[in-house]
């Protein structure tokens, strides 16, 4: 298994770990954020010295109840970032989380390697296109509702059941053109209660049905730190908790706050699995 971006191949034969820098004054874990250009390529560069595949760089925060920022500020945001960590890590691989396609072919023209999208394309009718024309890899992500609201009161008849025929459908859409470069990623905390988010992670292996890469986003989210009673700040060690068993139900890669623990959890579990 395997994501290409042009030429360049990022080998997913085992799990890897993607690092999260948010180039924003508002994502829920502070310490994840960064006040400038070089902070940004300081930071990216520890996260690749400690064992990160990919680095992913945001501009605009999508927790429960953020606001929507316009493409304009996004860009403003990120495109200082990406130019600069890519300068300084010419051959790494670099993701922007993004839902505008407007700002991924901006940072595609700066270099980067994958776009990381929780919208799955549905926000943006000119995203799938963009992604394939600049043959990149992407990022599908399921949400239910918009990160304003989508946390009021979710509700499923059939939470699995509507998850996995929602990748059904976007599998059968990028078959069509042919377009086999993405990840899947089951959205924790995105239009789900804390109940959803662990009975998403406890059946996780049914997502090996579709035979893609398949992303788990849950680096101190609410699922762990309310559940422990704590905050994102503590939420540490039960994110490590919860990565071994998203591996175990076949993680692919791991988007996280903290890559060297993460990496960590990895190398355990490979060591464990050998």
């Amino acid at each position: 298994m395997f994501l290409l971006s042009k030429e360049k191949k990022l080998l997913l034969t085992q799990p890897v770990v993607m690092g999260i820098l948010n180039a924003t004054p508002d994502s829920f874990y502070n310490k994840s954020r960064v006040q400038s250009v070089q902070q940004a390529v300081d930071a990216a560069g520890a996260m690749f010295e400690s064992g990160a595949a990919i680095v992913d760089i945001g501009g605009q925060s999508t927790r429960p109840g953020s606001e929507r920022v316009s493409f304009a500020e996004e860009l403003d945001r990120v495109s200082p970032v990406v130019r600069a960590v890519r300068q300084a890590f010419p051959e790494a691989w670099l993701s922007v989380d993004t839902y505008y396609s407007s700002v991924a072919l901006a940072c595609i023209g700066l270099g980067i390697d994958m776009i990381n999208d929780i919208a799955a394309g549905d926000d943006d009718p000119k995203m799938f296109k963009t992604v394939i024309d600049n043959e990149i890899a992407y990022v599908a992500m399921h949400k239910k509702g918009n990160p304003s609201t989508m946390q009021d009161d979710p509700h499923y008849d059939d939470l699995m059941g509507e998850i996995l025929g929602y990748f059904n459908e976007k599998k059968a859409e990028y078959k069509k053109k042919d377009f086999a470069n993405w990840v899947i990623d089951p959205g924790f905390g995105f239009g789900k209660t804390t109940e959803h988010n662990f009975e998403l992670l406890n059946q996780l292996q049914k997502f090996r049905q579709f035979n893609k890469p398949l992303m788990v986003g849950i680096s101190r989210k609410g699922m762990i730190w309310k559940t422990l009673n704590g905050t994102p700040e503590t939420a540490l060690n039960g994110t490590t908790a919860l990565h071994m068993a998203a591996l175990d139900r076949g993680a692919t890669i791991l988007r996280v706050h903290d890559v060297k623990e993460a990496k960590e959890c990895v190398d355990l579990y490979l060591a464990l699995k050998a």
